[in-house]
């Protein structure tokens, strides 16, 4: 009879010493295996800076690829947190790459600038808004690649993009947008 109280004890503190432990604040960089690590940054109310490490999964979904030269598509990016809770704190960073070309896509300017804080396990995602362009036209940019940066961190990720060419607003300005962090119920 004894040995379970003490087996539920020592089960109990090594529980609790778990969940003490978190991710490592002071890791950064990145790896391409849907795992985005690195340092997120940003000004709390005091306008001080604070910081916060993100260890997030990646997945690319859902998709609403645009069928045909000028009609609208959404990619989905969303963010799974691995590890301890943390902060994003302001807009991912996107660009489009197209052999050797790169052109920044601009924010949502009807989105505010989002603070989010992830549980562990917790989600959020941003939403690429795109227009087709044609494909081989001068007014379309033949995008092979998503380069994304979340605020603060140390390294950038990518995905390979396969919805078509993007549209172009001019020479160096897509048709696209980018949305701020949004969370379930938001």
């Amino acid at each position: 009879m004894r040995a379970v109280p003490i087996t539920v004890t020592a089960l109990a503190a090594a529980l609790l010493l778990t969940a003490c432990g978190g991710g490592d604040s002071s890791s950064s960089g990145g790896s391409s295996k849907g795992s985005s690590k690195g340092s997120s940054k940003g000004k709390n109310s005091d306008g001080k800076a604070s910081a916060s490490a993100c260890d997030l999964g990646v997945e690319v979904g859902p998709v609403n690829a645009a069928p045909a030269a000028g009609d609208t598509g959404n990619v989905t990016v969303t963010l799974t947190n691995k590890g301890a809770q943390c902060t994003l704190d302001g807009f991912p960073t996107v660009e489009f790459q197209a052999g050797d070309t790169t052109v920044a896509v601009p924010r949502d300017e009807a989105a505010e600038a989002p603070k989010v804080t992830l549980a562990e396990q917790g989600t959020t995602s941003f939403t690429i808004t795109y227009v087709r362009g044609e494909d081989g036209g001068d007014k379309g940019l033949a995008v092979t690649t998503v380069k994304y940066g979340l605020p603060g961190a140390s390294a950038d990720e990518s995905f390979p993009w396969s919805y078509g060419a993007v549209a172009l607003k001019g020479e160096d300005a897509p048709d696209a947008s980018v949305s701020g962090f949004q969370q379930a119920g938001d």
